[in-house]
């Protein structure tokens, strides 16, 4: 009863056998290197190092993407390994040494990750090598023996990850991203069905649409699929989800304005389908295979489009057509998102830019080359706001403190208490707090269950029989169980695998708990010193950071529009301060979340930045710098909204590092009561063309002030109808 209870309990925890035949496949693997290079090899050395690597690169290791993909990440990562095993060997000749070459080593390899996120995994699997080889003896002589043990060990798991019950592989970010492209092509179809036929009834296409979207954010992927890395690729597939998001809300914007009568000649409907068509074709260029996504029908869309642009009769000083121009004017900067959102879906299948595709600031990067763009990853994080750096250092020192406890106190086996340390320390000071207690506990049990044995079994035999089953008890149903069994039954293993290379009887588990609590003792002390708030302070600094980075584009763009100069400087400030408050949001996801950041509404609030950044660049190539220079009457309005929108961003900015209460939200309009403010000063002017930019500009202010009304509500009385009325 209580076996069947248990395998119940395991495979509600492991439904799809994921865990247990992974599990399967380490034990194998580790026993067969284990036995031959012990056994048939007789090398104590060999069998160590063989078997800490696949517990390393197979168990510590958190690998991205399918089998094939993690199979060639750990044979190219050898040469690391190889470097870290020598560095860790050469230095164990001194305490102080090894504690230097750790600190250097446990920075270097934490703060890489900055690169790529998706690798941090194999960041603990690159410091548990040197660690494993910077403890006496000082034997140089065996490094070969070291190098040749971790790389069959590598070569060996390499391959069955890719032959031996591999994992399913999981829904990937650019399937979900071409999902998301086709829900938002059916609410363009709905929509365009809307403008000319508004009697259509109610659709599920909007919720469908936006449901989708909202699995596009960054911390509701799993970070070994979300793309994070500094390369273009990875740029390329978070601006083809910004895209998206632009293009949802512009559409949902149209979809609201629909007119009380069908028009079936309408231009925007026209330009909506065409933009449809691209969008799907965007999504399904994602895919392995498919063909590159055509440019040539939206531009050619956008081309009609904008030839049809109403802006009154004869002269241009009759009375517009204000419903008209809301919807064209809206319609436009929905193609433009769309053909932003092409022109990414080709970057991200590894096309390069022509002249004509190269948007100046939004896909310069594609210019580069990866180790630029990696260099200016890293750069960006050189700074006191970066979680990755706080982390990194904390890591660091922790390890290289560890380090000098154990070659100062003598410890047999202290690499246990870098280990401890590895296992226990996170990234916030309640994380740490909460890992610590399983990992005492579990490692209290496990030492005197397996030292209990070896008081009764002394015979290696009997541990090299059962050191198979002890494997799959750790990789496997320790996992399932939770973190004390996790911690109790790797005791287990390590007494097991030690009995057979250095029997020491009883004494081996006392000294296991010894260590593990040294270890643990040191990883709580570090993060409880160095910046125990984790990533949620920082985001919440980086987050203002980036708001009032934001405001700054809209009151610059604004004013480039008025005869200003060009936003260059303050689109730059918001690219960089993107890549540090992205950084820590993915951090913050994977940590305890403390009350004052749990209330905020993080995806709106970075949408809120989000949307005014690509949306200003949009805007600058169909309203270039100066186009409405010369029109007071339009510059004192357009100036008094951009105030509002800084206002806004500045006390949301502000309530979001400090918890303090915000001011008045810009209240949005919709399209009409946007165009009636601006109605009085549109007979002022006689070129069409002005009147097509205002009409533009005011309507991408709107936008902006309706992102910080869905974060925070208006105050009271300054609610706007929804109601169009025409």
């Amino acid at each position: 009863m209580l076996g069947t209870s248990l395998l119940g309990r395991l495979r509600r925890r492991d439904p799809g056998d994921a865990v247990l035949r992974r599990a399967a496949r380490l034990t194998l693997v580790a026993s067969v290197i284990f036995y031959v290079c012990r056994y048939g090899a007789g090398s104590p050395m060999l069998a160590t190092y063989g078997l800490f690597g696949v517990v390393a690169a197979g168990s510590f290791a958190q690998l991205p993407g399918p089998a094939p993909q993690r199979a060639r990440i750990l044979v190219t990562s050898l040469p690391v390994v190889w470097a870290l095993i020598a560095a860790g060997t050469l230095l164990a000749w001194s305490t102080w040494a090894a504690a230097v070459g750790m600190l250097v080593i446990g920075f270097v390899v934490a703060f890489a990750g900055v690169g790529n996120p998706r690798l941090v995994g194999l960041g603990s699997a690159f410091q548990l090598f040197y660690i494993l080889a910077s403890f006496p003896p000082y034997q140089p002589d065996t490094l070969p023996e070291r190098l040749a043990g971790v790389t069959l060990a590598i070569v060996v798991l390499a391959v069955a990850e890719v032959f031996l019950w591999p994992d399913p592989v999981p829904v990937t970010y650019r399937q979900r991203l071409a999902e998301a492209a086709d829900g938002v092509a059916a609410f363009l179809d709905f929509t365009a069905e809307a403008l000319t036929d508004p009697n259509g009834g109610r659709d599920t296409r909007r919720e469908r649409a936006y449901a989708a979207v909202d699995g596009l954010a960054l911390g509701r992927n799993s970070p070994a699929w979300a793309p994070t890395a500094a390369g273009a690729r990875d740029r390329a597939l978070r601006i083809c989800a910004a895209a998206l998001r632009e293009v949802l809300a512009e559409a949902d914007r149209l979809a609201a304005d629909t007119p009380p009568e069908p028009i079936p000649d309408l231009a925007a409907a026209r330009l909506l389908r065409s933009c449809a068509e691209t969008t799907r074709a965007a999504g399904q260029s994602l895919s392995p295979g498919a063909p590159s996504v055509n440019l040539g029908e939206v531009d050619a869309a956008i081309g009609r489009a904008e030839v049809a642009y109403p802006v009154g009769e004869g002269d241009g000083r009759d009375a517009p057509d204000v419903p008209r121009l809301c919807r064209d004017a809206t319609a436009l900067a929905l193609a433009d998102q769309v053909r932003v959102l092409a022109v990414g879906a080709r970057v991200a299948n590894g096309s390069r830019l022509n002249g004509e595709d190269a948007y100046s600031g939004l896909f310069d990067y594609a210019r580069h080359g990866p180790w630029t763009l990696y260099w200016r990853q890293f750069r960006s994080h050189l700074a006191p706001r970066s979680a990755y750096l706080h982390s990194s250092l904390r890591l660091a020192v922790a390890l290289a403190v560890a380090r000098v406890a154990a070659g100062v106190f003598q410890l047999t086996h202290g690499f246990w208490v870098l280990l401890a340390t590895l296992t226990v320390l996170r990234t916030s000071a309640a994380d740490t707090r909460t890992a610590l207690r399983p990992a005492v506990l579990g490692t209290i049990a496990g030492a005197v269950v397996s030292g209990g044995l070896m008081l009764v079994v002394q015979e290696p035999i009997v541990y090299a029989v059962a050191l198979p089953f002890t494997l799959m008890l750790a990789f496997g149903v320790g996992r399932l169980l939770g973190p004390v069994w996790q911690q109790a039954l790797f005791t287990v293993l390590l007494t097991f695998v030690f009995a057979q290379l250095a029997p020491e009887g009883w004494r081996l588990a006392e000294a296991r708990l010894v260590d593990v609590v040294l270890g643990a003792v040191i990883g709580v002390l570090a993060g409880v010193a160095m910046w125990p708030r984790g990533a949620s302070r920082d985001l919440r600094r980086n987050a203002a950071r980036y708001l009032t980075a934001s405001a700054d584009v809209v009151e610059q763009t604004v004013q480039a529009v008025l005869g200003g100069p060009p936003p260059d400087q303050a689109l730059d400030r918001v690219r960089r301060s993107t890549i540090l408050v992205d950084s820590s949001y993915c951090q913050y996801h994977s940590e305890r979340q403390d009350p004052a950041s749990r209330r905020v509404n993080w995806d709106a609030v970075l949408s809120a930045g989000n949307r005014a950044v690509p949306a200003a660049e949009s805007l600058l190539r169909r309203n270039p710098p100066g186009c409405l220079a010369g029109w007071p009457a339009a510059a004192a309005l357009l100036r008094d909204s951009a105030g509002q929108l800084r206002s806004g961003y500045d006390d949301l900015a502000d309530e979001v590092e400090h918890g303090r209460p915000s001011g008045p939200v810009p209240v949005p309009a919709d399209c009409v009561h946007e165009l009636d403010r601006i109605r009085p000063v549109l007979g002022e002017v006689g070129s069409q063309s002005s009147v097509r930019h205002l009409v533009e500009v005011d309507r991408w202010l709107g936008g902006l002030a309706d992102s910080l009304s869905r974060i925070r509500p208006p105050a009271d009385g300054e609610s706007v109808s929804r109601e169009r009325k025409w």
